[in-house]
């Protein structure tokens, strides 16, 4: 079994009445409230497993609850950092090449463009080596395009 050393959290006055304003109303999700209320119990001198059994949580999670308010302050300790997300499927000139795409006229054999053959038309021309239907879909619905609807559809100038 491991030894862990005895965690000392101290709170000043400052964040203890941000934590009741926390308490006291509105709507929180249940993860912040759960490490305000770990917080809090740390704070009177409870142990780490102590507080864990009294909040149904891991020994290890109130740790590092502990840690992350020692080492980075109230809110790093409280609030989940920002994350990056996925990475974009297209970068700026392919949305762009395969906007002017559907705005032009469909391919021969096509009375109007689709998500599919969009999605098909962008990787036989080489815009994009792959591209999902809901990848298109996405980028026509930024654009405010809808190509299956002829009132929609822009076309060239034949004149």
């Amino acid at each position: 079994m491991r030894a862990y050393r005895r965690l000392h959290v101290r709170l000043p006055k400052r964040h203890r009445d941000k934590l009741d304003v926390l308490f006291g109303g509105g709507i929180q999700p249940v993860r912040v409230v759960l490490r305000a209320l770990a917080l809090c119990q740390l704070h009177q001198g409870k142990q780490a497993s102590e507080v864990a059994a009294n909040l149904r949580l891991n020994p290890k999670t109130i740790r590092e609850i502990g840690r992350r308010y020692q080492d980075s302050g109230l809110d790093r300790a409280l609030y989940d950092s920002q994350r990056s997300g996925p990475a974009a499927l297209l970068d700026p000139n392919q949305r762009q090449r395969i906007v002017a795409m559907v705005c032009a006229d469909p391919p021969a054999g096509y009375a109007r463009w689709t998500v599919r053959l969009v999605a098909e038309e962008a990787v036989k021309r080489k815009l994009v080596p792959r591209a999902g239907r809901e990848t298109i879909r996405i980028l026509l619905q930024d654009h405010d395009l809808q190509p299956w609807r002829e009132k929609n559809v822009v076309y060239r100038r034949t004149q």
